[in-house]
């Protein structure tokens, strides 16, 4: 009798240990609904430092990029791209380098890979660079106002730790110039960003830090899976990539090479449409997105012609933007009709005599990453449009 006991006990941990995985059944959460998760102002103290073992980190890595537009208006890729699909010529050519800015979470350790975490992409403006989330809103307490934020949220646990990535939104050449001229290639490179996110950065972060989402994995359980643990978010020029480029809006190009004119009066006209990144990301958010985000009807068709929901959309603009609030209220427009209910969780938030500008931004970083990544779990599709005082 013993015998048998004992050799059932080793069939029993046999099996137990060489289980399959279930990506279903990884990093379990609770969730709140959505009326416990009560959108609002970044509270005051957010903005102050945590104790100095409270705090995450930040650090600047250099990456290859193989994808990007070059200096002839050409498209550089190492992958299969058709040129029908990118809208002008594909070549071949040698990779770039360039260099992201990331928040590792505090306690994050390099070496405790069983340890995971969900990733959230944030993207800058017109004008700006990696630096312009950390820096806009300056420092409090020896830290970045924005790290302050973040660590405010997962030291009063409304948040699990995550990494925050802060990238360099031009894929092209001259990535490193700021300036704003719609005929030069590194406005250009904005509208190819989806290709640096899809085959050279995630790719990085997902290799080199522990995170749930693995790209590597094509499997369909996979990406379902992956997705889950993935949100993007930008403000102004990253809130249109984040909507555009996820939702497949249009890509844009200076009406000096299209030979059509600009109805915006920026000088930028559509041309393709993007493929969308819906495989990649279940989570989106757009804060005062720029005029060239495409209308709510043609984002929402993106959202229903996509296998994979959108789980959250939050898009958000200050009442007194001169800048932002007309294409803010042409991307809700019509965007839930056509999405139907390939859309979960969308908010519209408008902030009262807000402007362009980063208590719009850090407010809406602050409420989305409190509902991505299943802090708040919704069963149905639903509206929530809310002004703030």
């Amino acid at each position: 009798m013993r015998k048998t006991y004992l050799l059932l006990m080793m069939v029993v941990a046999l099996v137990i240990v060489f289980a399959p995985v279930s990506y279903a059944n990884e990093a379990p959460k609770g969730g709140k609904s959505m009326e416990a998760i009560e959108i609002n102002h970044v509270p005051q103290n957010y903005l102050q430092a945590v104790s100095e073992e409270n705090r995450g980190q930040f650090k600047e890595v250099a990456y290859p990029v193989y994808n990007y537009i070059n200096i002839s208006r050409q498209f550089v890729t190492n992958q299969e791209i058709s040129e029908e699909e990118v809208g002008r010529d594909v070549v071949e050519g040698d990779p770039i380098n360039k260099t992201v800015f990331i928040y590792l979470p505090p306690g994050y350790d390099e070496e405790d890979t069983e340890t995971k975490y969900d990733v959230l992409y944030l993207l800058h403006g017109v004008g700006g660079g990696r630096y312009e989330w950390p820096g806009g809103s300056g420092h409090s307490g020896g830290n970045y106002v924005i790290g302050n934020i973040f660590d405010n949220l997962i030291a009063n646990g409304e948040i699990e730790p995550l990494i925050v990535v802060f990238p360099e939104g031009r894929s092209s050449h001259d990535w490193t110039d700021r300036s704003f001229n719609p005929s030069k290639t590194n406005i250009l490179g904005f509208y190819y960003f989806d290709y640096e996110l899809r085959h050279d950065l995630i790719p990085f972060v997902e290799s080199n830090y522990n995170t749930y989402a693995d790209i590597n994995n094509e499997s369909a359980e996979a990406i379902a899976y992956n997705r889950q643990h993935r949100a993007i978010a930008g403000l102004s020029m990253g809130g249109m990539q984040a909507l555009n480029l996820t939702l497949n809006g249009y890509r844009h190009d200076s009406e000096s090479f299209t030979g059509t004119a600009s109805n915006l009066g920026n000088g930028l006209v559509p041309t393709v449409q993007a493929n969308g990144m819906q495989d990649l990301f279940a989570y989106v958010g757009a804060f005062s997105n720029a005029p060239t985000s495409s209308d709510g009807k043609t984002l929402g068709k993106g959202i229903n012609s996509s296998p994979y929901k959108i789980d959250l959309l939050y898009i958000t603009c200050g009442d007194a933007d001169g800048i932002a609030m007309h294409s803010y209220r042409t991307a809700i427009q019509g965007l839930k009709a056509e999405a139907q209910d390939n859309l979960g969780a969308y908010y519209q938030v408008v902030m009262k005599r807000r402007g362009h500008d980063f208590s719009v931004w850090n407010n809406g970083a602050y409420n989305f990453a409190r509902l991505v990544f299943d802090n708040a779990q919704v069963d149905e599709s639903d509206t929530v449009s809310i002004t703030l005082d």
